[in-house]
């Protein structure tokens, strides 16, 4: 079953939404230092029914919407000390790691609420080989894939004809969105498998590898809230993954991001309900893992219909910051209601506006980059007309905001249109500044181009 979002409302999503007396109150601990940590504290932060928002440790940026607290997000026994000291009501976990690690499990034990998958649940993302094997079982469509657990089965995948070229090398495990090599030739492809097997660029991630078929057609990020049994979808989406203009260059954490997405129609997403979603569900539940939580679908939209690229078991980031400001109801009461299973009443509008959100990266990203740079501008970005400022890689050092990760900000702009909605966020992006920052200029500029062939989105 499946409960669809309500049509558009024309409301301010940047507006703060009032707060009543008399509705239900809730303390909420998001988890997490991301942009979408901030996002996410930022809609909860606003809604009348949360009195308040602890982030853990979140970054310079949630500091203005949450209480701060340290946390090592990759101890699950320290998040759930921390729920149980703050007293919170809810706890929304924004990364993978500590879904990966049995986080959900550790509170169930203790009855309390987390909105987050399972253990086993979490391994749609952390295992890739689990996945594949998962959709195979319950006729979730996806690419032709060869699991491989030593080199020489890898190289044996990719150098027959058994893909072609270009081919995909996934490593196996979590890999902060840079497991994925896209090879165009042997060559490359070899060279793929020897860093992710051999010479362990990703880690224990890389000890098995997914060779699969490269999709061809324009992607998708989909989502959903997730309550075992049925789904509430949110906005459509699409990333920017490459690091450089023109999708070149290697696969990021995410630079940009824009919402909605035109290629899914209303029907295309019933199609994604009942082809996808509702078959991931009914698997989970049948197989004893049911999944609560957030559902990130990344899809292909090939001429065969939606294919499944990859899970993810939380929120995409930047997804996130521009899909969380298009929701125009509460969403505190939807994640508690999700965690106990009892979504049948629940409900989303959403905001009938474009939104795009630009990276600001660090110079380098994804390589090497330089750390602790002072940040300028924030607060001419901010005062742009329909423009948010959510921060990743930032933290608050004598006073002064500078910068400490990879990817640093994410500006998102609104408009009327897509074009209003990306020269609003490029005027806002303008204005920062800080040492060898590094951005995108394309981003959302796809949205605005027609596909090549009109079959691409014809879906029977």
């Amino acid at each position: 079953m499946f409960i669809a979002a309500a049509g558009p409302v024309a409301v301010r999503a940047f507006a703060r939404v009032p707060r009543e007396e008399g509705c239900c109150r809730m303390k909420v601990l998001v988890v997490g230092s991301g942009a979408r940590e901030h996002a996410l504290a930022w809609k909860l932060g606003r809604e009348p029914g949360v009195t308040e928002v602890v982030c853990a440790p979140g970054n310079a940026g949630t500091r203005q919407e949450a209480y701060a607290r340290s946390l090592d997000v990759s101890d699950p026994a320290a998040v759930l000390a921390l729920a149980e000291t703050e007293g919170v009501d809810l706890t929304v976990v924004g990364p993978e790691l500590p879904l990966a690690l049995g986080v959900q499990d550790l509170f169930a034990a203790r009855g309390l609420l987390l909105f987050g998958p399972t253990r086993i649940a979490a391994q749609l993302e952390s295992s890739k080989s689990f996945s594949k094997d998962f959709m195979v079982r319950h006729g979730v469509p996806t690419a032709r894939f060869r699991v491989c657990d030593t080199p020489e089965a890898a190289i044996g995948a990719v150098s027959g004809e058994e893909f072609g070229f270009p081919v995909v090398i996934k490593a196996d495990g979590l890999a902060a969105g840079k497991g994925v090599t896209v090879a165009p030739d042997r060559a490359a492809a070899e060279l793929a498998v020897h860093e992710a097997m051999i010479t362990g660029r990703f880690g224990s991630a890389g000890r098995r590898v997914v060779i699969e078929q490269c999709l061809v057609g324009p992607e998708a990020s989909f989502f959903a809230i997730c309550d075992g049994r049925r789904a509430l979808v949110l906005p459509t989406a699409q990333d920017h993954k490459r690091a450089y203009d023109g999708d070149e260059g290697p696969n990021t954490g995410g630079m940009g991001a824009f919402a909605p997405n035109p290629l899914v129609t209303p029907d295309l997403e019933r199609r994604i309900q009942q082809k996808i979603i509702g078959p991931v569900l009914d698997g989970m539940a049948a197989e004893g893992n049911p999944y609560r939580g957030f559902l990130y679908v990344g899809l292909m939209l090939t001429v065969e219909g939606p294919q499944v690229i990859e899970f993810n078991v939380r929120l995409g980031d930047p997804e996130a910051q521009v899909v969380l400001p298009m929701v125009e109801e509460e969403l505190a009461p939807v994640l508690e209601a999700a965690s106990r299973g009892t979504l049948e009443t629940a409900s989303l509008a959403r905001s009938s506006d474009c939104y795009v959100g630009v990276v600001l990266a660090s110079g380098g990203y994804p390589g090497p980059y330089q750390t602790g740079s002072p940040i300028m501008g924030l607060e001419a970005a901010s005062a742009c007309e329909e423009v948010l400022v959510f921060h990743a890689g930032t933290e608050l050092r004598d006073g002064e905001v500078v910068t400490t990760g990879g990817r640093v900000l994410t500006i998102v702009a609104r408009g009327a249109n897509m074009t209003e909605a990306i020269d609003r966020a490029y005027a806002a992006e303008s204005r920062i500044t800080f040492v060898d920052k590094q951005v995108r200029t394309d981003i959302g500029r796809r949205s605005q181009r027609r596909i090549s062939s009109p079959e691409e989105t014809v879906y029977e």
